[in-house]
């Protein structure tokens, strides 16, 4: 049967009832999800064979990571190395993606019956994902906004203190910014090294501002500016002794690290899963931890606020782009078939090559630090003499990879900023400095 062509047919309509209209679009859909089935069936039985003839696998290149990048979605050889501001989906998610919204658009019944079930599971499968209970997650559309449900749900008296960093991403900083002109709290900010020595570093900067008066540590997890991974769990530790909250923007860190909410021990934490997981775009996650729910409000009510228990009450948000959740959840399922601590290795072990050799050239000076604990996927740096802006037109001109300008003159985060993700070979990291290299000879 041609299900399209039957759904194009006018006369094809004119000749059926509206119920059996209704059964052939039901039977158009459940075409859809076979096709799918059988897509992205193929890309797990592929990641699955892989997974059996290389378990240990570490090598530099080789057969299993050159595989895993036939995955994903790429156009004109393009080397895409700033997925950590929007990433490329691997093929899975897109067909789910397309597909579901096809289902959408041709029955739309199934989107008050059969999508809402298949929503609920969702959140099942993230919670698994990053260590949590079902009722600590809320799907949100960005890390801006779970940062704004924080900030807006928090009873905060005037005089309260909340301390940042001088290296907050604004979707992080300005809802305390809000926050303070409507109810009077005071906002503290701690320099961070560019790059920090260490951990104790860090602890100790954050641990000078506390005072008696401060209620909540809001940080950047993932420094977008430096590519700093934050001692998450020390910053916790140190802070729930003195019984203050830790809210963190890790916008990066879904796909790009193994999270492990009852590992970090975090009250709260907002991620963007469209950067480093493969998720769709307008697709957020926020952590709650349980106990701390009961002094949230929730920014947007609709009906369930005042009743539902768990993190539900924060996601009474009204009609979603389901299609984006359930993008979200075959992102989940990709990167479990992978192995998520696989992944950080592989990210890890690109970068930390990238900076040795970066280090060696004369005019750069490397934003990053070296230590595999405080950064990851991220990589920032500046070249003496050289714009930022120069540095990405170049590499896309002649070597034609995607990076991006990042940072600010001020603080000294000015300059550029790499994502090596698991579809980067070390041949093209090596493509990459090839580039470096010679701007540092030939100069501006």
């Amino acid at each position: 049967m041609n299900t399209e062509h039957d759904l194009r047919s006018d006369s094809g309509r004119r000749s059926m009832g509206r119920r059996d209209f209704g059964l052939r679009l039901a039977g158009a859909s459940a075409l859809s999800v076979l096709a799918l089935s059988r897509l992205n069936a193929a890309v797990y039985q592929s990641i699955f064979e892989l997974n059996r003839e290389h378990p240990r696998d570490e090598a530099p290149d080789g057969v299993y990571w050159d595989r895993m990048k036939k995955h994903f979605l790429f156009q004109d050889d393009l080397i895409m190395m700033n997925n950590g501001t929007v990433g490329p989906m691997p093929k899975p998610v897109y067909h789910t993606l397309m597909k579901t919204f096809r289902i959408q658009a041709t029955n739309p019944f199934a989107f008050y019956d059969v999508f809402p079930r298949k929503r609920a599971r969702v959140h099942d499968n993230l919670a698994r994902f990053i260590n949590a209970s079902p009722d600590e997650v809320v799907i949100t559309r960005n890390t801006t906004e779970g940062m704004n449900f924080v900030a807006s749900g928090l009873d905060l008296k005037p005089g309260d203190e909340v301390i940042v960093t001088t290296q907050e991403h604004p979707g992080g900083y300005h809802p305390w910014k809000l926050k303070a002109k409507r109810c009077g709290i005071e906002i503290r900010e701690v320099a961070l090294g560019v790059p920090p020595r260490g951990t104790e570093e860090i602890v100790q900067s954050v641990k000078a501002a506390v005072t008696a008066r401060t209620r909540v540590i809001s940080l950047s997890h993932t420094v977008y500016l430096t590519g700093l991974i934050a001692p998450l769990k020390e910053l916790c530790r140190m802070a729930h002794e003195a019984d203050i909250l830790v809210v963190a923007d890790s916008a990066h860190g879904l796909g790009m690290l193994d999270l492990d909410m009852k590992a970090l021990d975090v009250d709260a934490l907002a991620t963007s899963p469209y950067k480093w997981l493969g998720a769709p775009t307008g697709c957020g996650v926020l952590y709650l931890r349980r106990s701390i729910q009961d002094r949230l409000w929730p920014t947007i009510a609709s009906a369930g606020w005042d009743g539902d228990t768990g993190a539900a009450r924060f996601e009474t948000l009204g009609q979603r782009a389901d299609p984006l959740i359930f993008g979200l959840d075959e992102a989940l399922d990709f990167q479990n078939a992978i192995g998520k601590q696989r992944i950080e290795r592989r990210i890890k072990a690109l970068s930390l090559a990238l900076k040795l050799e970066l280090k060696k050239i004369p005019s750069v000076r490397l934003h990053t630090p070296l230590d595999p604990y405080l950064s990851a996927g991220l990589t920032a740096f500046s070249m003496k003499g050289i714009a930022p802006e120069r540095i990405v037109n170049y590499l896309r001109e002649k070597y034609n990879i995607v990076i991006r300008t990042i940072g600010r003159e001020k603080d000294g985060t000015l300059g550029v900023r790499v994502s090596t993700h698991i579809f980067v070979s070390f041949r093209e990291v090596d493509r990459l400095l090839e580039g470096i290299r010679r701007l540092d000879r030939i100069g501006g």
